[in-house]
């Protein structure tokens, strides 16, 4: 580890943070921070920039409540760079959008990665533009009865599958389970990250965790 001496911040004491997702992977945003808004986000275990325009430091979330708390902090091999983990409690940009990545210039569809979120809008995409001979309208079509005996059913294939000890089968059925899972989940108008941020309340951090007093 390195502390905060270390870094190099350019002729106006700044350095770039990228901020990623910590789940997710997804690169958030990119800010400033300068030797102060850094010692606070360590100290806060909140990301806390540099505004360029107004020249002053800011609380991510102060006043919309999406706060960033800091799962790591990194930086790159020039040490003139930091890369922010995060785990967020909304969206990260100021537009209301989940990230500040979200208009494409260049955009090679048979590379994008697979995402349990880009699935999630395809299927809430059959739901809102219903197409003809699509499974996923069927579903939706034949409303929540019929959805919850599917996840019913594909719950008791993945026991199966487990119990009869085949990883293969059990890994498809998981699959099937999680699809159908979000269906439900689209039907219901429930947000992936409503579930992340149930998970996070259950999750036990040793806060006793030992860190590097940055200078």
């Amino acid at each position: 580890m390195i502390n905060i001496d270390e870094l190099k911040f350019d002729e106006k004491g700044l350095i770039p943070a990228i901020v990623q997702d910590f789940t997710s992977g997804k690169v958030l945003t990119v800010a400033y921070m300068n030797r102060d808004s850094l010692k606070m986000t360590v100290e806060k275990g909140l990301t806390v920039f540099y505004s360029r325009s107004r020249q002053k430091l800011w609380l991510k979330g102060e006043t919309s409540g999406n706060y960033q708390h800091v799962v790591s902090i990194a930086t790159d091999c020039d040490k003139d760079a930091l890369l922010i983990k995060v785990n967020k409690d909304g969206p990260a940009c100021h537009t209301g959008s989940d990230g500040c990545f979200d208009n494409g210039v260049l955009v090679d569809n048979g590379n994008e990665p697979f995402s349990l979120e880009g699935l999630k809008k395809l299927i809430e995409g059959r739901k809102i533009d219903k197409k003809e001979g699509s499974y996923t309208t069927y579903l939706f079509e034949k409303g929540l009865d019929k959805i919850l005996k599917k996840v019913g059913e594909e719950c008791t294939e993945v026991i199966i599958g487990a119990k009869g000890g085949s990883k293969e089968e059990t890994i498809f059925e998981i699959a099937d389970l999680t699809y159908h899972i979000l269906v439900l989940m689209t039907e219901m108008g429930i947000e992936i990250d409503e579930i992340k941020t149930e998970l996070a309340k259950r999750h036990v951090v040793d806060k006793k965790v030992k860190q590097e007093t940055m200078k």
